[in-house]
Formats: C-alpha cells, sequence, structure tokens
C-alpha cells in the first residue's frame, strides 16, 4: 500500500560562531531523548517556509527574520514516511527557550553531535560539516609553483574545502603536485578530494574523491571514500548523484567565465530550479566570488566552489 507523505519543515538555526541547534525529544513523544533540528509538521494551506516561522514560534519563543532553503530529505518511519524540508535560519528575534524539548545543545559543525539523532536527521550532521567554500587548483594553467603559493594564501585565511583538478599536467608533476598540495591542505586542518581515478585518490590516501559529470553517470554505486561529490551540469546527473548517496555536488556554471568564454551561463533563477528539492549540497560553481556568497545560499546552494577567486590573494 501506499502510504501518505507528511510534509515536515525543520530548521537550522545557524549561531554567528557557527553553532546549530539540536533539540531533544520530550518523554511522551515518538523517539523520546533522540535530538532533532526543530520543527514540525506542514499544515495544510501553508507552505514550509511559513510553517517553519510558525514551529520555531511555538518551540523555541523566536520569530525568524532570515532563511533559506538548503536540502529536502525523504525518510520512511513505522509509522509514517516524512519529507523534510531543511532550511537554514541565520537571523531571528527573541531569546531561544525550550517550550517542547527535554533539552537543548548548541553544536559546532563536524564536532560529536549529542546521541541519539533522529534518522531522518542524521544524514544533516554531516552535510553541515562540508565547509562552504570549495578552492579548485589549476596548477596546469598558471604553474605549480604559484599554485602551491596561492593555496598557503588561501588556507592561511580560512579555506578548509580543496579539489586538487590537474588533468592536463603530465602524470608525474600531476602526482608530485597532488601530494604536495594534499599535505600542505592537510596541515591547514582542510578536507581534501581528488579529482582523478578513484586509484589516483586512494593512492593519495585523501579524504574524498571528486567525480566528472562523465564518471559520475558511468557510477552504478558509491566509491568507497569518506567523502564523494561530483560536477554536474543537468538534473539527471544532481538525480543520479542523489541516488548514489553522493556528499555534495557542483552546479554550474551560473556565471560567464573565463575557462567558457561565450558560454552560456545558469544564472540564479535556473541553478535553483535545478537544485530544488535535492537531498544533498549543492555548490554553485563559475564565475563566482566570495561576495556572491549570500546570494548563492538564498538560491538554496550550500556554497560556492571557485577555480580562480579562490585563490585571489587576500
Amino acid at each position: 500500500m501506499t502510504r501518505n507523505i507528511v510534509a515536515v519543515a525543520a530548521g537550522v538555526i545557524v549561531r554567528g560562531d557557527g553553532r546549530f541547534l539540536l533539540g531533544q525529544r520530550a518523554a511522551g513523544t515518538f523517539c523520546p531523548g533522540h535530538w532533532e533540528f526543530p520543527g514540525g509538521k506542514v499544515e495544510p494551506g501553508e507552505t514550509p517556509g511559513e510553517a517553519l516561522c510558525r514551529e520555531l514560534d511555538e518551540e523555541l519563543g523566536i520569530t525568524v527574520d532570515d532563511f533559506h532553503p538548503w536540502l529536502v530529505r525523504t525518510h520512511e518511519y513505522e509509522h509514517a514516511k516524512v519529507r523534510l524540508h531543511f532550511f537554514e535560519v541565520t537571523r531571528w528575534r527573541g531569546e531561544v527557550r525550550d517550550h517542547v524539548h527535554g533539552d537543548l545543545a548548541w553544536v559546532a559543525p563536524g564536532a560529536d553531535a549529542p546521541a541519539p539523532v533522529l534518522p531522518a536527521n542524521a544524514p544533516i550532521l554531516k552535510a553541515l560539516a562540508l565547509p562552504r567554500c570549495m578552492g579548485i587548483t589549476h596548477a596546469a594553467e598558471i604553474g605549480v609553483a604559484a599554485q602551491l603559493a596561492a593555496l598557503d594564501r588561501a588556507l592561511a585565511a580560512g579555506l578548509r574545502l580543496v579539489q586538487i583538478r590537474e588533468t592536463r599536467l603530465p602524470e608525474a608533476t600531476r602526482y608530485a603536485f597532488a601530494v604536495e598540495a594534499a599535505r600542505r591542505a592537510r596541515a591547514a586542518g582542510a578536507l581534501v578530494v581528488m579529482n582523478d581515478t578513484p586509484e589516483a585518490a586512494h593512492a593519495l590516501a585523501v579524504d574524498g574523491l571528486h567525480l566528472s559529470a562523465a564518471r559520475l553517470m558511468a557510477c552504478e554505486k558509491r566509491p568507497a571514500f569518506t567523502w564523494v561529490g561530483a560536477s554536474c551540469h543537468r538534473r539527471a546527473e544532481l538525480e543520479h548523484a542523489a541516488a548514489l548517496g553522493l556528499d555534495y555536488a557542483l552546479l554550474g556554471a551560473v556565471k560567464p567565465t573565463a575557462s567558457h568564454p561565450g558560454g552560456a551561463a545558469l544564472g540564479w533563477e535556473r541553478f535553483a530550479a535545478l537544485c530544488e528539492n535535492l537531498p544533498l549540497p549543492v555548490f554553485a560553481l563559475g564565475g563566482l566570488k566570495d561576495g556572491d556568497m549570500e546570494t548563492a545560499k538564498r538560491y538554496g546552494a550550500h556554497g560556492i566552489a571557485a577555480l580562480r577567486s579562490a585563490w585571489d590573494a587576500p
């Protein structure tokens, strides 16, 4: 029998220090003692955004001033099949107070969360550990020494996610560069993903594998890495990445780029339409700079990825 899907709005409430809020379900409720993102059922006639604002007022006593869509995930419990609309909440009025939960906790991204977490909420914790800016190397264009120097500057300025993408370097040079770039990134506490074959990524023992669109569509199961992402240009590619359970996707080009002069750009409206209702974080890519971050988030992006502006001197 086909089960009706219950729509739920959930708020990822983020403080200025980057910590997010979890609430512990009270005794006498479904899954008592489990931790969750605050929110609740979307009532008839409400949009998920309207339900979010109402629920956070009722549960926490806050008035939401600024929020944006992030991820949509479906989960099947014994009692119901739910579609959770996760929103990031960045500005609100009022003091957060516990009205319905047994306890509240502010958690740093990547830190151990209180346990147990509701199964439908658990994948969100990993997504929150994913940095919001990705720098993509282009040593073949600017030179190995220049790229390593730019990497050092960016890491010192706070970059914490690096994609090593050097398909045009000779194999020996590519490998030597990747070893050194990964070493420097790890020393700074950054995640490193390799845009190459799984064998090359395993040989370097990096944190993850980044798939080209062609490699993505040839995959029948998720590669065995802690972090796996993919470059996408079409909705079908994004949906395949989601079906494989990948951790993120890149989607672009949002704006015209120097690497594809004259190429058609998606624009923000098309970007938002393509990544709507996806369960995985999507980075906006193509002609973007730090100043585009807030715009990207408002259109549903997790963050931005950059081939050139990530390496601009601060």
